[in-house]
């Protein structure tokens, strides 16, 4: 009896997951469509549909559109999308499993540091070094900075005994602030004539992606949310405390530092592509939970799919708003940031 209950429940809950799967592809779906289509030269979604199944499968369409929109559409947008995506996934995974690891609600990766880290790496790479390693430069330096902005704070944390979550979230805000001190520094040290690309990494945007670039994110982001992923059940009982973890056969210490070494490497790649973007890491878990509750089982996956579509959406509304000029990313989400931060703080008060 007990068995013939069971089942149908289990298919149950295989077919809602399904459909959740299955609409969430759809949003994300229509959620990349609208947003090439959209700009200071707007396209018609037949038409971006048109040039996609034209680019993925030659003489499946007739052709009904001009070259100059086909450029549009698959050289200039449909990267710019897909780079949107890949780091509002990455942010949003992030955050998530940060504030799983630290037991804290405002925690992300600009709040902790790794951002600035990442940042200072960049800047470094394109003021200062060059490009010695080729492509790579740019994304293995702001790994590097990310990775020791991470050990910066944890450093700090366990210097000033900072034991709790809040402590270590003060931590990260106060090694946030020296590090872009620094790369303040690197900038007035830099040549004048090439500080104006430092603008894109201090205010984040996405207009300079290419489809060659799209593979870096894509390989670092897909085996770490992987691995996170995989570490659910394992943040499910950080989440519970350090004691309990503990009690759990968990080793508290190596793994909280094995998560932040990979929050730090997915960080690193994608501040790298689309420079400092704040709050999507924070914002998406919370809204996710709203929905889904606290099983980071789901909340992973799902604060991915939030935070690549809330980015994508941005993206396009930055294109728009100040069109045919590109209002930068980063002040968006920090706009929005803003507001949810001090409309959460309301809402725990």
């Amino acid at each position: 009896m007990t068995l013939v209950a069971t089942v149908p429940s289990r298919v149950r809950r295989i077919g809602a997951g399904t459909g959740l799967a299955l609409g969430a592809a759809a949003v994300l779906a229509l959620a990349i469509i609208l947003a090439v289509s959209v700009g200071a030269v707007p396209v018609p979604v037949q038409t971006v549909w048109g040039v996609v199944l034209d680019r993925l499968s030659p003489g499946l369409v007739t052709p009904d559109w001009s070259a100059g929109q086909a450029n549009i559409v698959w050289e200039i947008r449909f990267p710019r999308v897909i780079l949107a995506g890949l780091v509002g996934a990455g942010l949003g995974l992030v955050g998530a499993a940060l504030q799983a690891v630290t037991r804290n609600p405002l925690a992300d990766p600009h709040l902790l540091g790794i951002s600035s880290g990442a940042a200072f790496g960049a800047i470094a790479a394109l003021l200062h070094t060059g490009l010695f390693l080729g492509l790579l430069t740019v994304p293995l330096m702001a790994f590097g900075g990310a990775l020791v902005a991470t050990v910066l704070v944890l450093g700090v944390a366990r210097m000033a005994g900072a034991t709790t979550a809040d402590r270590l979230v003060l931590a990260g805000v106060a090694v946030s602030f020296v590090i872009m001190a620094g790369a303040n520094i690197l900038i007035f040290m830099g040549d004048p004539r090439a500080t104006h690309t430092v603008v894109f990494w201090m205010l984040g945007g996405l207009g300079l992606a290419q489809w060659s670039h799209l593979v870096w994110p894509i390989a670092v982001f897909v085996p770490c949310g992987l691995w996170l992923w995989a570490q659910s059940g394992r943040l499910n009982a950080m989440s519970l405390g350090d004691e309990t973890a503990a009690s759990l056969g968990l080793e508290v210490g190596r793994f909280r530092l094995t998560v932040f070494v990979a929050a730090a490497l997915v960080t690193g790649a994608m501040v790298a592509f689309s420079g400092l973007i704040g709050f999507v890491g924070l914002m998406m878990p919370h809204l996710v939970r709203l929905v889904l509750g606290g099983d980071n089982a789901r909340v992973l996956p799902a604060s991915a799919l939030a935070g690549a579509v809330f980015l994508i959406l941005a993206d396009a509304g930055a294109r728009v708003v100040m069109a045919p000029e590109d209002l930068p990313i980063g002040v968006v989400t920090c706009l929005t940031g803003g507001v949810f931060f001090i409309w959460m703080m309301a809402r725990r008060r």
